[in-house]
């Protein structure tokens, strides 16, 4: 039996057939031999780690740090030199005292209503230690002050007080005061009491040598307070009492 062909009818006015709207492989790639797609090919960059920036802080705080580490070695090195000093040296603080004191002028003047005082003060100076001397340098300065009114000033002489020295300064103090009526007033009033209170104010730069070693400049502060009796002129003054206080700075 012959097999029976089925002829389908073609309509010869219909055009050709429809071409698809949707590629069948995506685009940039393409198909293999094998039928399998493959993905584009992408270049790739060696990844290189990135350092981290230096923060300020950081610079501050090894500053800060070595800042504090030399304050302390100095503070150490300090420290060992005062220990040394005081264990070989044994340093005393000086004294003063004020011995007499005797005025040749305090006169007021009618002109100007002023007041001219020339004061000679005796004063000693005592240095206990054993091992240490003191040089005293140019540039003291020393004055006399009553109630806050300077009256007179002077200046101490330049030398050297050796190991455990005693020496003895006469000492000539001038001055002029202005405007010095209710000084006098003050002064005489003072008088009748039989104790005036004077106090003597005293900056001497001094070199220290401790052996054969002669140390930087330092400034002796000397402050005294003095009663005396009266301040007749052309007499000898008595002193009540006076007591002296003494510091050092560089």
């Amino acid at each position: 039996m012959a097999d029976h062909q089925r002829i389908h009818p073609v309509d010869p006015e219909a055009g050709p057939p429809p071409k698809p709207t949707a590629p069948l492989v995506g685009r940039g790639s393409y198909r293999s031999e094998q039928g399998d797609p493959e993905r584009p090919m992408h270049r790739t960059i060696p990844y290189a780690p990135m350092k981290p920036p230096k923060r300020r802080g950081s610079c501050f705080k090894k500053c800060l740090c070595w800042t504090l580490a030399l304050i302390i070695i100095q503070i150490i090195l300090i420290g060992i030199l005062a220990a040394i000093i005081y264990f070989v040296f044994d340093p005393k603080i000086p004294k003063y005292s004020v011995d007499a004191m005797r005025i040749t002028e305090l006169s007021p003047s009618t002109v100007d209503n002023s007041l001219s005082a020339t004061f000679n003060v005796n004063i000693t100076a005592r240095n206990p230690n054993k091992k240490i001397g003191i040089y005293y340098e140019g540039g003291s300065h020393l004055s006399v002050w009553y109630t806050g009114t300077k009256l007179c000033e002077g200046s101490l002489p330049k030398f050297y007080q050796g190991h455990r020295n005693t020496t003895q300064l006469s000492l000539v103090l001038t001055g002029q005061t202005q405007d010095a009526s209710g000084l006098l007033a003050s002064l005489d009033a003072q008088r009748q009491t039989g104790n005036v209170p004077l106090n003597l104010r005293a900056t001497v730069p001094v070199r220290i040598k401790l052996g054969s070693l002669k140390l930087m400049k330092w400034k002796f502060l000397v402050r005294c307070r003095v009663n005396v009796d009266s301040l007749a002129q052309n007499d000898a003054i008595r002193i009540r009492d006076s007591s002296c206080k003494f510091r050092f700075r560089l």
